[in-house]
């Protein structure tokens, strides 16, 4: 009986033991917890951060004097394109934190009875911290930016069509490095009023693009049929000597719409064809010309010649390109000789000298005709113009009048005006007699003569006068 007395007296006390450790330890607890409450009613929790800055145990006054240290050694790194950075130090902008409770707020969203849960989890908090700065400075600072120096602005080039040895290809975009300055102070000023440090000036869209990318849909159509084009080659014929009008010469020609389509710039070809114009053009010029005599003279004057007409040219070889048809063309003429080699003049031609009173007439090359001639009368102003003229057309049976004549001609080969060959009764040719005794400014000529060049002459053949 003592025995059980004694084993209950000792439980009762085991159990007084464990009830007074489990009042300490609650006691400690609670002890603990007051302490935190009394803590963290002006310290922020564990995990707590502020825009990234770690203000676990801190009081709003140490977060603000730590903010204001920050903001003191604030930087804005601006992101350039080709790898560049500048920055815009706080100093430059004169920048300053004001304290306005904002940080005071966020700590009174902590509730300070609820301490003991921020160690399961992390509190960041974002805000902008109020600072003052002065706005010219930062226009300042942006104006004296390296990217704004000419030496630095490179401009953007457009995707865009050219001729390579390749064909016609698409030439990539020109990012360039151009900024919209007033885009820029947009984009820093909104940077510096969120507090960020780093701003990428290209993904906030402060340059100035292309407006042609080289994925742009009608670059790709232009390709293809600018390709179609300068396929073709388009050959220029002028006799002994051709103009090649190929991808290398057109090249230059080509013009892309807005939609994509490709065509010919009509003004440039007709450039083309002036400068053909300045090679091949004979009409009324000076000429080099062998004589029947073997000497060689230089003949002026006259109506004779080639002359390009540059519109219906210019039409023309566009309609050759156009066609997508390689080929060889004539280019139309305004006027045109009787030959188309370098020597307009050729191998049939009448050759007329006034101090020799003599006509020679070549057909082929071969000799027709050699005759003596009377001219215009020199002594009374009528003298037979000199010059490079053509037979105009050719008359049996004609009369030929003027102001007190009215003489008919078995044989009629005008080239100038009222002026040309016909035959005559005369008894004496060549000599002087054209002196006081000459024509009105045709070329009297034997019957027999007249009659063979003229079954032998046909309109456009020259007629060399000198």
């Amino acid at each position: 009986m003592a025995e059980k007395k004694s084993k209950k007296g000792k439980y009762k006390k085991a159990k007084k033991i464990v009830l007074g450790v489990l009042i300490a330890y609650v006691a400690v607890l609670a002890i603990v917890y007051a302490v935190g409450v009394f803590y963290y009613s002006s310290h922020f929790y564990s995990g707590s951060s502020i825009n990234g800055m770690d203000c676990t145990g801190m009081t709003p006054e140490e977060v603000e004097k730590q903010i204001k240290g920050e903001i003191q050694t604030y930087e804005l790194v601006l992101k350039e394109r080709g790898d560049k950075t500048e920055s815009i130090s706080a100093s430059e902008i004169s920048m300053e934190y004001i304290a306005d409770g904002k940080i005071q707020e966020l700590k009174k969203e902590q509730n300070p009875f609820a301490w003991f849960l921020s160690f399961a989890s992390s509190k960041e908090y974002t805000m902008s911290a109020t600072t003052s700065y002065d706005q010219d400075a930062v226009y300042a600072a942006i104006d004296a930016l390296e990217c704004f120096k000419e030496e630095n602005i490179e401009a953007p080039v457009d995707a865009h069509m050219e001729v390579t040895d390749n064909g016609y290809e698409i030439i990539p975009e020109s990012m360039g490095t151009t900024l919209d300055k007033e885009k820029v102070k947009e984009a820093v000023m909104n940077a510096i009023d969120s507090g960020e440090t780093e701003l990428d000036l290209d993904a906030a869209g402060c340059y100035v693009n292309p407006s042609v990318y080289s994925t742009d849909e009608s670059l790709a159509k232009a390709k293809e049929e600018g390709e179609k084009l300068l396929n073709v080659t388009v050959t220029i014929d002028f006799s002994d000597r051709q103009e090649v009008v190929d991808k290398s010469v057109m090249k230059d020609w080509l013009v892309v719409g807005e939609d994509g389509s490709v065509d010919l710039d009509s003004e440039k070809v007709k450039e083309y064809v002036q400068n053909l114009k300045y090679e091949y053009d004979t009409f009324g010029l000076d000429r080099q010309f062998t004589t029947a005599s073997g000497e060689t003279i230089t003949v002026s004057g006259g109506d004779y010649g080639w002359l390009i007409a540059p519109n219906d040219t210019t039409a023309k070889i566009i309609e050759a390109i156009k066609s997508g048809q390689s080929q060889t063309i004539e280019p139309e003429y305004t006027y045109k000789g009787y030959c188309r080699d370098t020597n307009d003049i050729g191998n049939t031609y009448v050759e007329i000298s006034i101090d020799q009173q003599h006509m020679w007439f070549f057909k082929d090359g071969q000799l027709i005709v050699e005759t003596d001639v009377v001219t215009g009368c020199h002594n009374r102003g009528w003298d037979t113009k000199k010059g490079v003229y053509a037979i105009m057309y050719k008359e049996r049976n004609a009369t030929l009048t003027g102001e007190d004549y009215s003489t008919p001609v078995d044989y009629w080969m005008p080239f100038y005006a009222n002026v040309g060959i016909h035959d005559i009764n005369r008894t004496v040719f060549g000599g002087t007699e054209y002196i006081n005794n000459g024509s009105h400014g045709c070329v009297n000529t034997p019957h027999e003569n007249a009659e063979k060049i003229y079954n032998n002459i046909e309109p456009g053949v020259p007629v060399v006068v000198y």
